[in-house]
């Protein structure tokens, strides 16, 4: 069995355990010893961060080959075109190389926590908001891509990864959860599923369901 944490990271919080400059780190948010994040998410990002102890399952969320899909909710400046989502779906070009296609449409904007501090907004510039799924994960992504079409991203929030959703979390907050890994066999079939046994407040226990990875 694995141990894998649900963290809602918030804004300016490194996705590590530690830093020589005195700023907010995973360490500030869970206190379970032996976990590591899976995967990493921007300093000036926040949302959904999983934690594991366990190497294999960390690497089976965190390995490009397995091209899990992560779902943002992005706030940019201007209101977004159906030109621009179209090229965020097609995929575009970047300094280092052309981005797999996504999965992107337009939002209303989502009943979210106030960031602190807030987003700057310019006077007289309207935002919107879009949600974005991709199934890759370069560094700042998400920020490049909006930038790539025109509409710089102002806010960025993930929300899921995989089956995992920030469903529930305030910021700061985590949820624990029981991973039983398949078989060594299970593990050599692309996409099979593990088990994950919820545990919830009040010491109760949620059915298992199935995760694939």
């Amino acid at each position: 069995m694995a141990t894998l944490i649900l963290l809602n990271k918030p804004f300016h919080t490194l996705c590590q355990f530690s830093d020589g400059q005195g700023r907010k780190t995973l360490a500030d948010y869970v206190d379970v010893p032996g976990v590591y994040p899976a995967g990493r998410l921007d300093y000036d990002s926040e949302g959904l961060v999983l934690l594991t102890d366990d190497g294999s399952l960390q690497h089976r969320i965190a390995s490009p080959r397995q091209k899990m899909a992560k779902t943002y909710l992005v706030q940019v400046e201007g209101r977004i075109s159906d030109d621009a989502l179209n090229r965020l779906r097609l995929g575009l070009e970047l300094k280092d190389g052309p981005t797999r296609p996504a999965e992107a449409r337009r939002v209303d904007a989502p009943e979210l926590w106030p960031r602190i501090p807030p987003v700057r907004e310019r006077a007289n510039i309207p935002t919107s908001w879009l949600e974005l799924t991709l199934t890759e994960g370069r560094n700042r992504q998400v920020r490049r891509m909006t930038a790539a079409t025109g509409f710089p991203t102002l806010r960025l929030v993930r929300w899921r990864i995989g089956d995992w959703t920030l469903e529930g979390l305030a910021p700061g907050t985590y949820r624990t959860q029981t991973v039983h890994l398949p078989s060594a066999t299970a593990r050599r079939r692309p996409g099979a599923p593990v088990s994950a046994t919820v545990s919830l407040p009040g010491n109760t226990t949620a059915n298992p369901t199935e995760v694939p990875l």
